[in-house]
């Protein structure tokens, strides 16, 4: 039961790109334009010179390179930065409301006195450590920028895959928090948490943790539309940790990367018509129109069946209307959790009626095990590597040598 509840997560945030392994508690601090409250944290802690930062030639970089982002933010929507005099702010848009901010960051290098003058906000010293992270995909994150060093405390572990931080972990470097919807407090504490990442939610609030007055980075990536929006995140965790350079060069690879491999399928007469996901109880989520994933689809030339669907999300859906839309659909992608691989006779076990599905028949359907790839932590800063999975499914012959790291061929044998 609770593994099939866990699926039905994971299926409602494919339409958006989002992981429910990054299941933070609902978000709080929204702030309209120009009335953010200031929270500063803890003063002390803020500016002391503990951590757990590596030397090495990846760290952060000095204080004044706050300034020097290489790119303006060109894709995201979600936020945007403002560099001034001895800070940078930051401002997150809410994106329940674009008439008003989320919160407004103020970065201020941790060696320095704060600046006079600086306007309402959430005072952050950078570069951050000692983070504790609700998120599986921030936690990818930060160990893909180099940073794996300063994360004291991330919430959920078990649903964490990656090598370095599971590692952290086993050897007691990093505490796991408990879930993150109610996060071990005293835990916070004891690991010296300097500062929080976490994935905001509309109407909701940080619980207890909002009492210790540690600044709570919302991070609002996951509602995102376009694949290169979601990833230029990135750049505001690169700030976050000095490690801007870095981040702005995986970015600028990501970005070359996608056009180019978009470009690919750009002049591709056939389309193969594509359907995806699974029913969870009575109900079967597809991805919206204008979703993430959507995009995806549509970038690497496939006809995807439910892109007449209005919104950014997710629409649920009866078998039976997914079967009148779909029963003809060329491809059928799916995505679950197991322990085993999944194999045509495993889904028509699950439920008879999928058989019906000519995918079904043609041996057509491709799935991806989320339980033994990185495909949640990976996907949301490296679009690139989902695109190209699916133009070589999609067609094969514009990638040919591809290396699948995603999805693969649903099996007739139990392996």
């Amino acid at each position: 039961m609770i593994r099939n509840c866990f699926c039905l997560l994971l299926a409602l945030c494919l339409a958006s790109g989002c992981d429910v392994r990054q299941s933070s508690s609902p978000g709080a601090g929204r702030a309209s334009e120009g009335a953010a409250g200031e929270r500063t944290g803890i003063p002390d802690k803020n500016t002391a010179d503990g951590g757990r930062i590596s030397p090495d030639e990846d760290g952060p970089s000095p204080p004044e390179d706050l300034l020097s982002l290489k790119d303006s933010v060109r894709y995201a929507v979600g936020y945007k930065v403002i560099r001034s005099g001895g800070y940078t702010t930051v401002e997150v848009r809410d994106p329940w409301n674009e008439r008003k901010l989320l919160q407004r960051y103020l970065l201020a290098p941790r060696d320095l006195p704060l600046p006079e003058g600086m306007p309402k906000g959430v005072v952050v010293r950078v570069p951050l450590r000692n983070i504790a992270v609700y998120t599986s995909v921030h936690s990818a994150i930060l160990d893909e920028l180099g940073a794996t060093g300063d994360i004291s405390g991330v919430c959920e572990s078990r649903y964490i895959n990656i090598p370095a931080i599971k590692e952290n972990i086993r050897n007691g470097l990093i505490t796991d928090l408990g879930e993150a919807t109610s996060p071990s407090v005293e835990k916070m504490i004891e690991t010296g948490t300097e500062v929080i990442l976490a994935s905001p939610f509309e109407h909701g609030s940080y619980g207890a943790v909002e009492k210790l007055g540690i600044p709570i980075i919302e991070c609002a990536d996951y509602m995102e539309t376009s694949p290169l929006g979601r990833a230029e995140w990135i750049k505001f965790i690169g700030l976050l940790t000095g490690r801007n350079a870095r981040a702005d060069s995986i970015f600028r690879q990501t970005e070359a990367n996608y056009l180019r491999i978009k470009a690919l399928a750009g002049n591709t007469e056939y389309r193969p018509a594509l359907m995806t996901g699974m029913k969870y109880g009575s109900t079967w989520y597809v991805p919206s129109r204008e979703s993430f994933m959507a995009h995806v689809y549509n970038d690497a030339g496939a006809n995807y069946l439910f892109s007449y669907l209005p919104g950014a999300g997710s629409t649920p859906m009866s078998f039976e209307t997914v079967l009148e839309k779909a029963i003809h659909a060329d491809i059928w992608l799916i995505h679950y959790n197991r322990e085993s691989e999944m194999t045509y006779d495993a889904l028509k076990s699950d439920y008879s009626p999928y058989s019906r599905f000519d995918a079904f028949r043609n041996r057509h359907i491709y799935a991806c095990n989320t339980n033994h790839s990185l495909y949640y932590e990976e996907v949301p800063v490296h679009p690139d590597y989902l695109l190209a999975e699916l133009i070589a499914i999609f067609h094969p012959h514009l990638l040919p040598e591809h290396k699948f790291r995603y999805f693969a061929p649903l099996s007739d044998e139990n392996k």
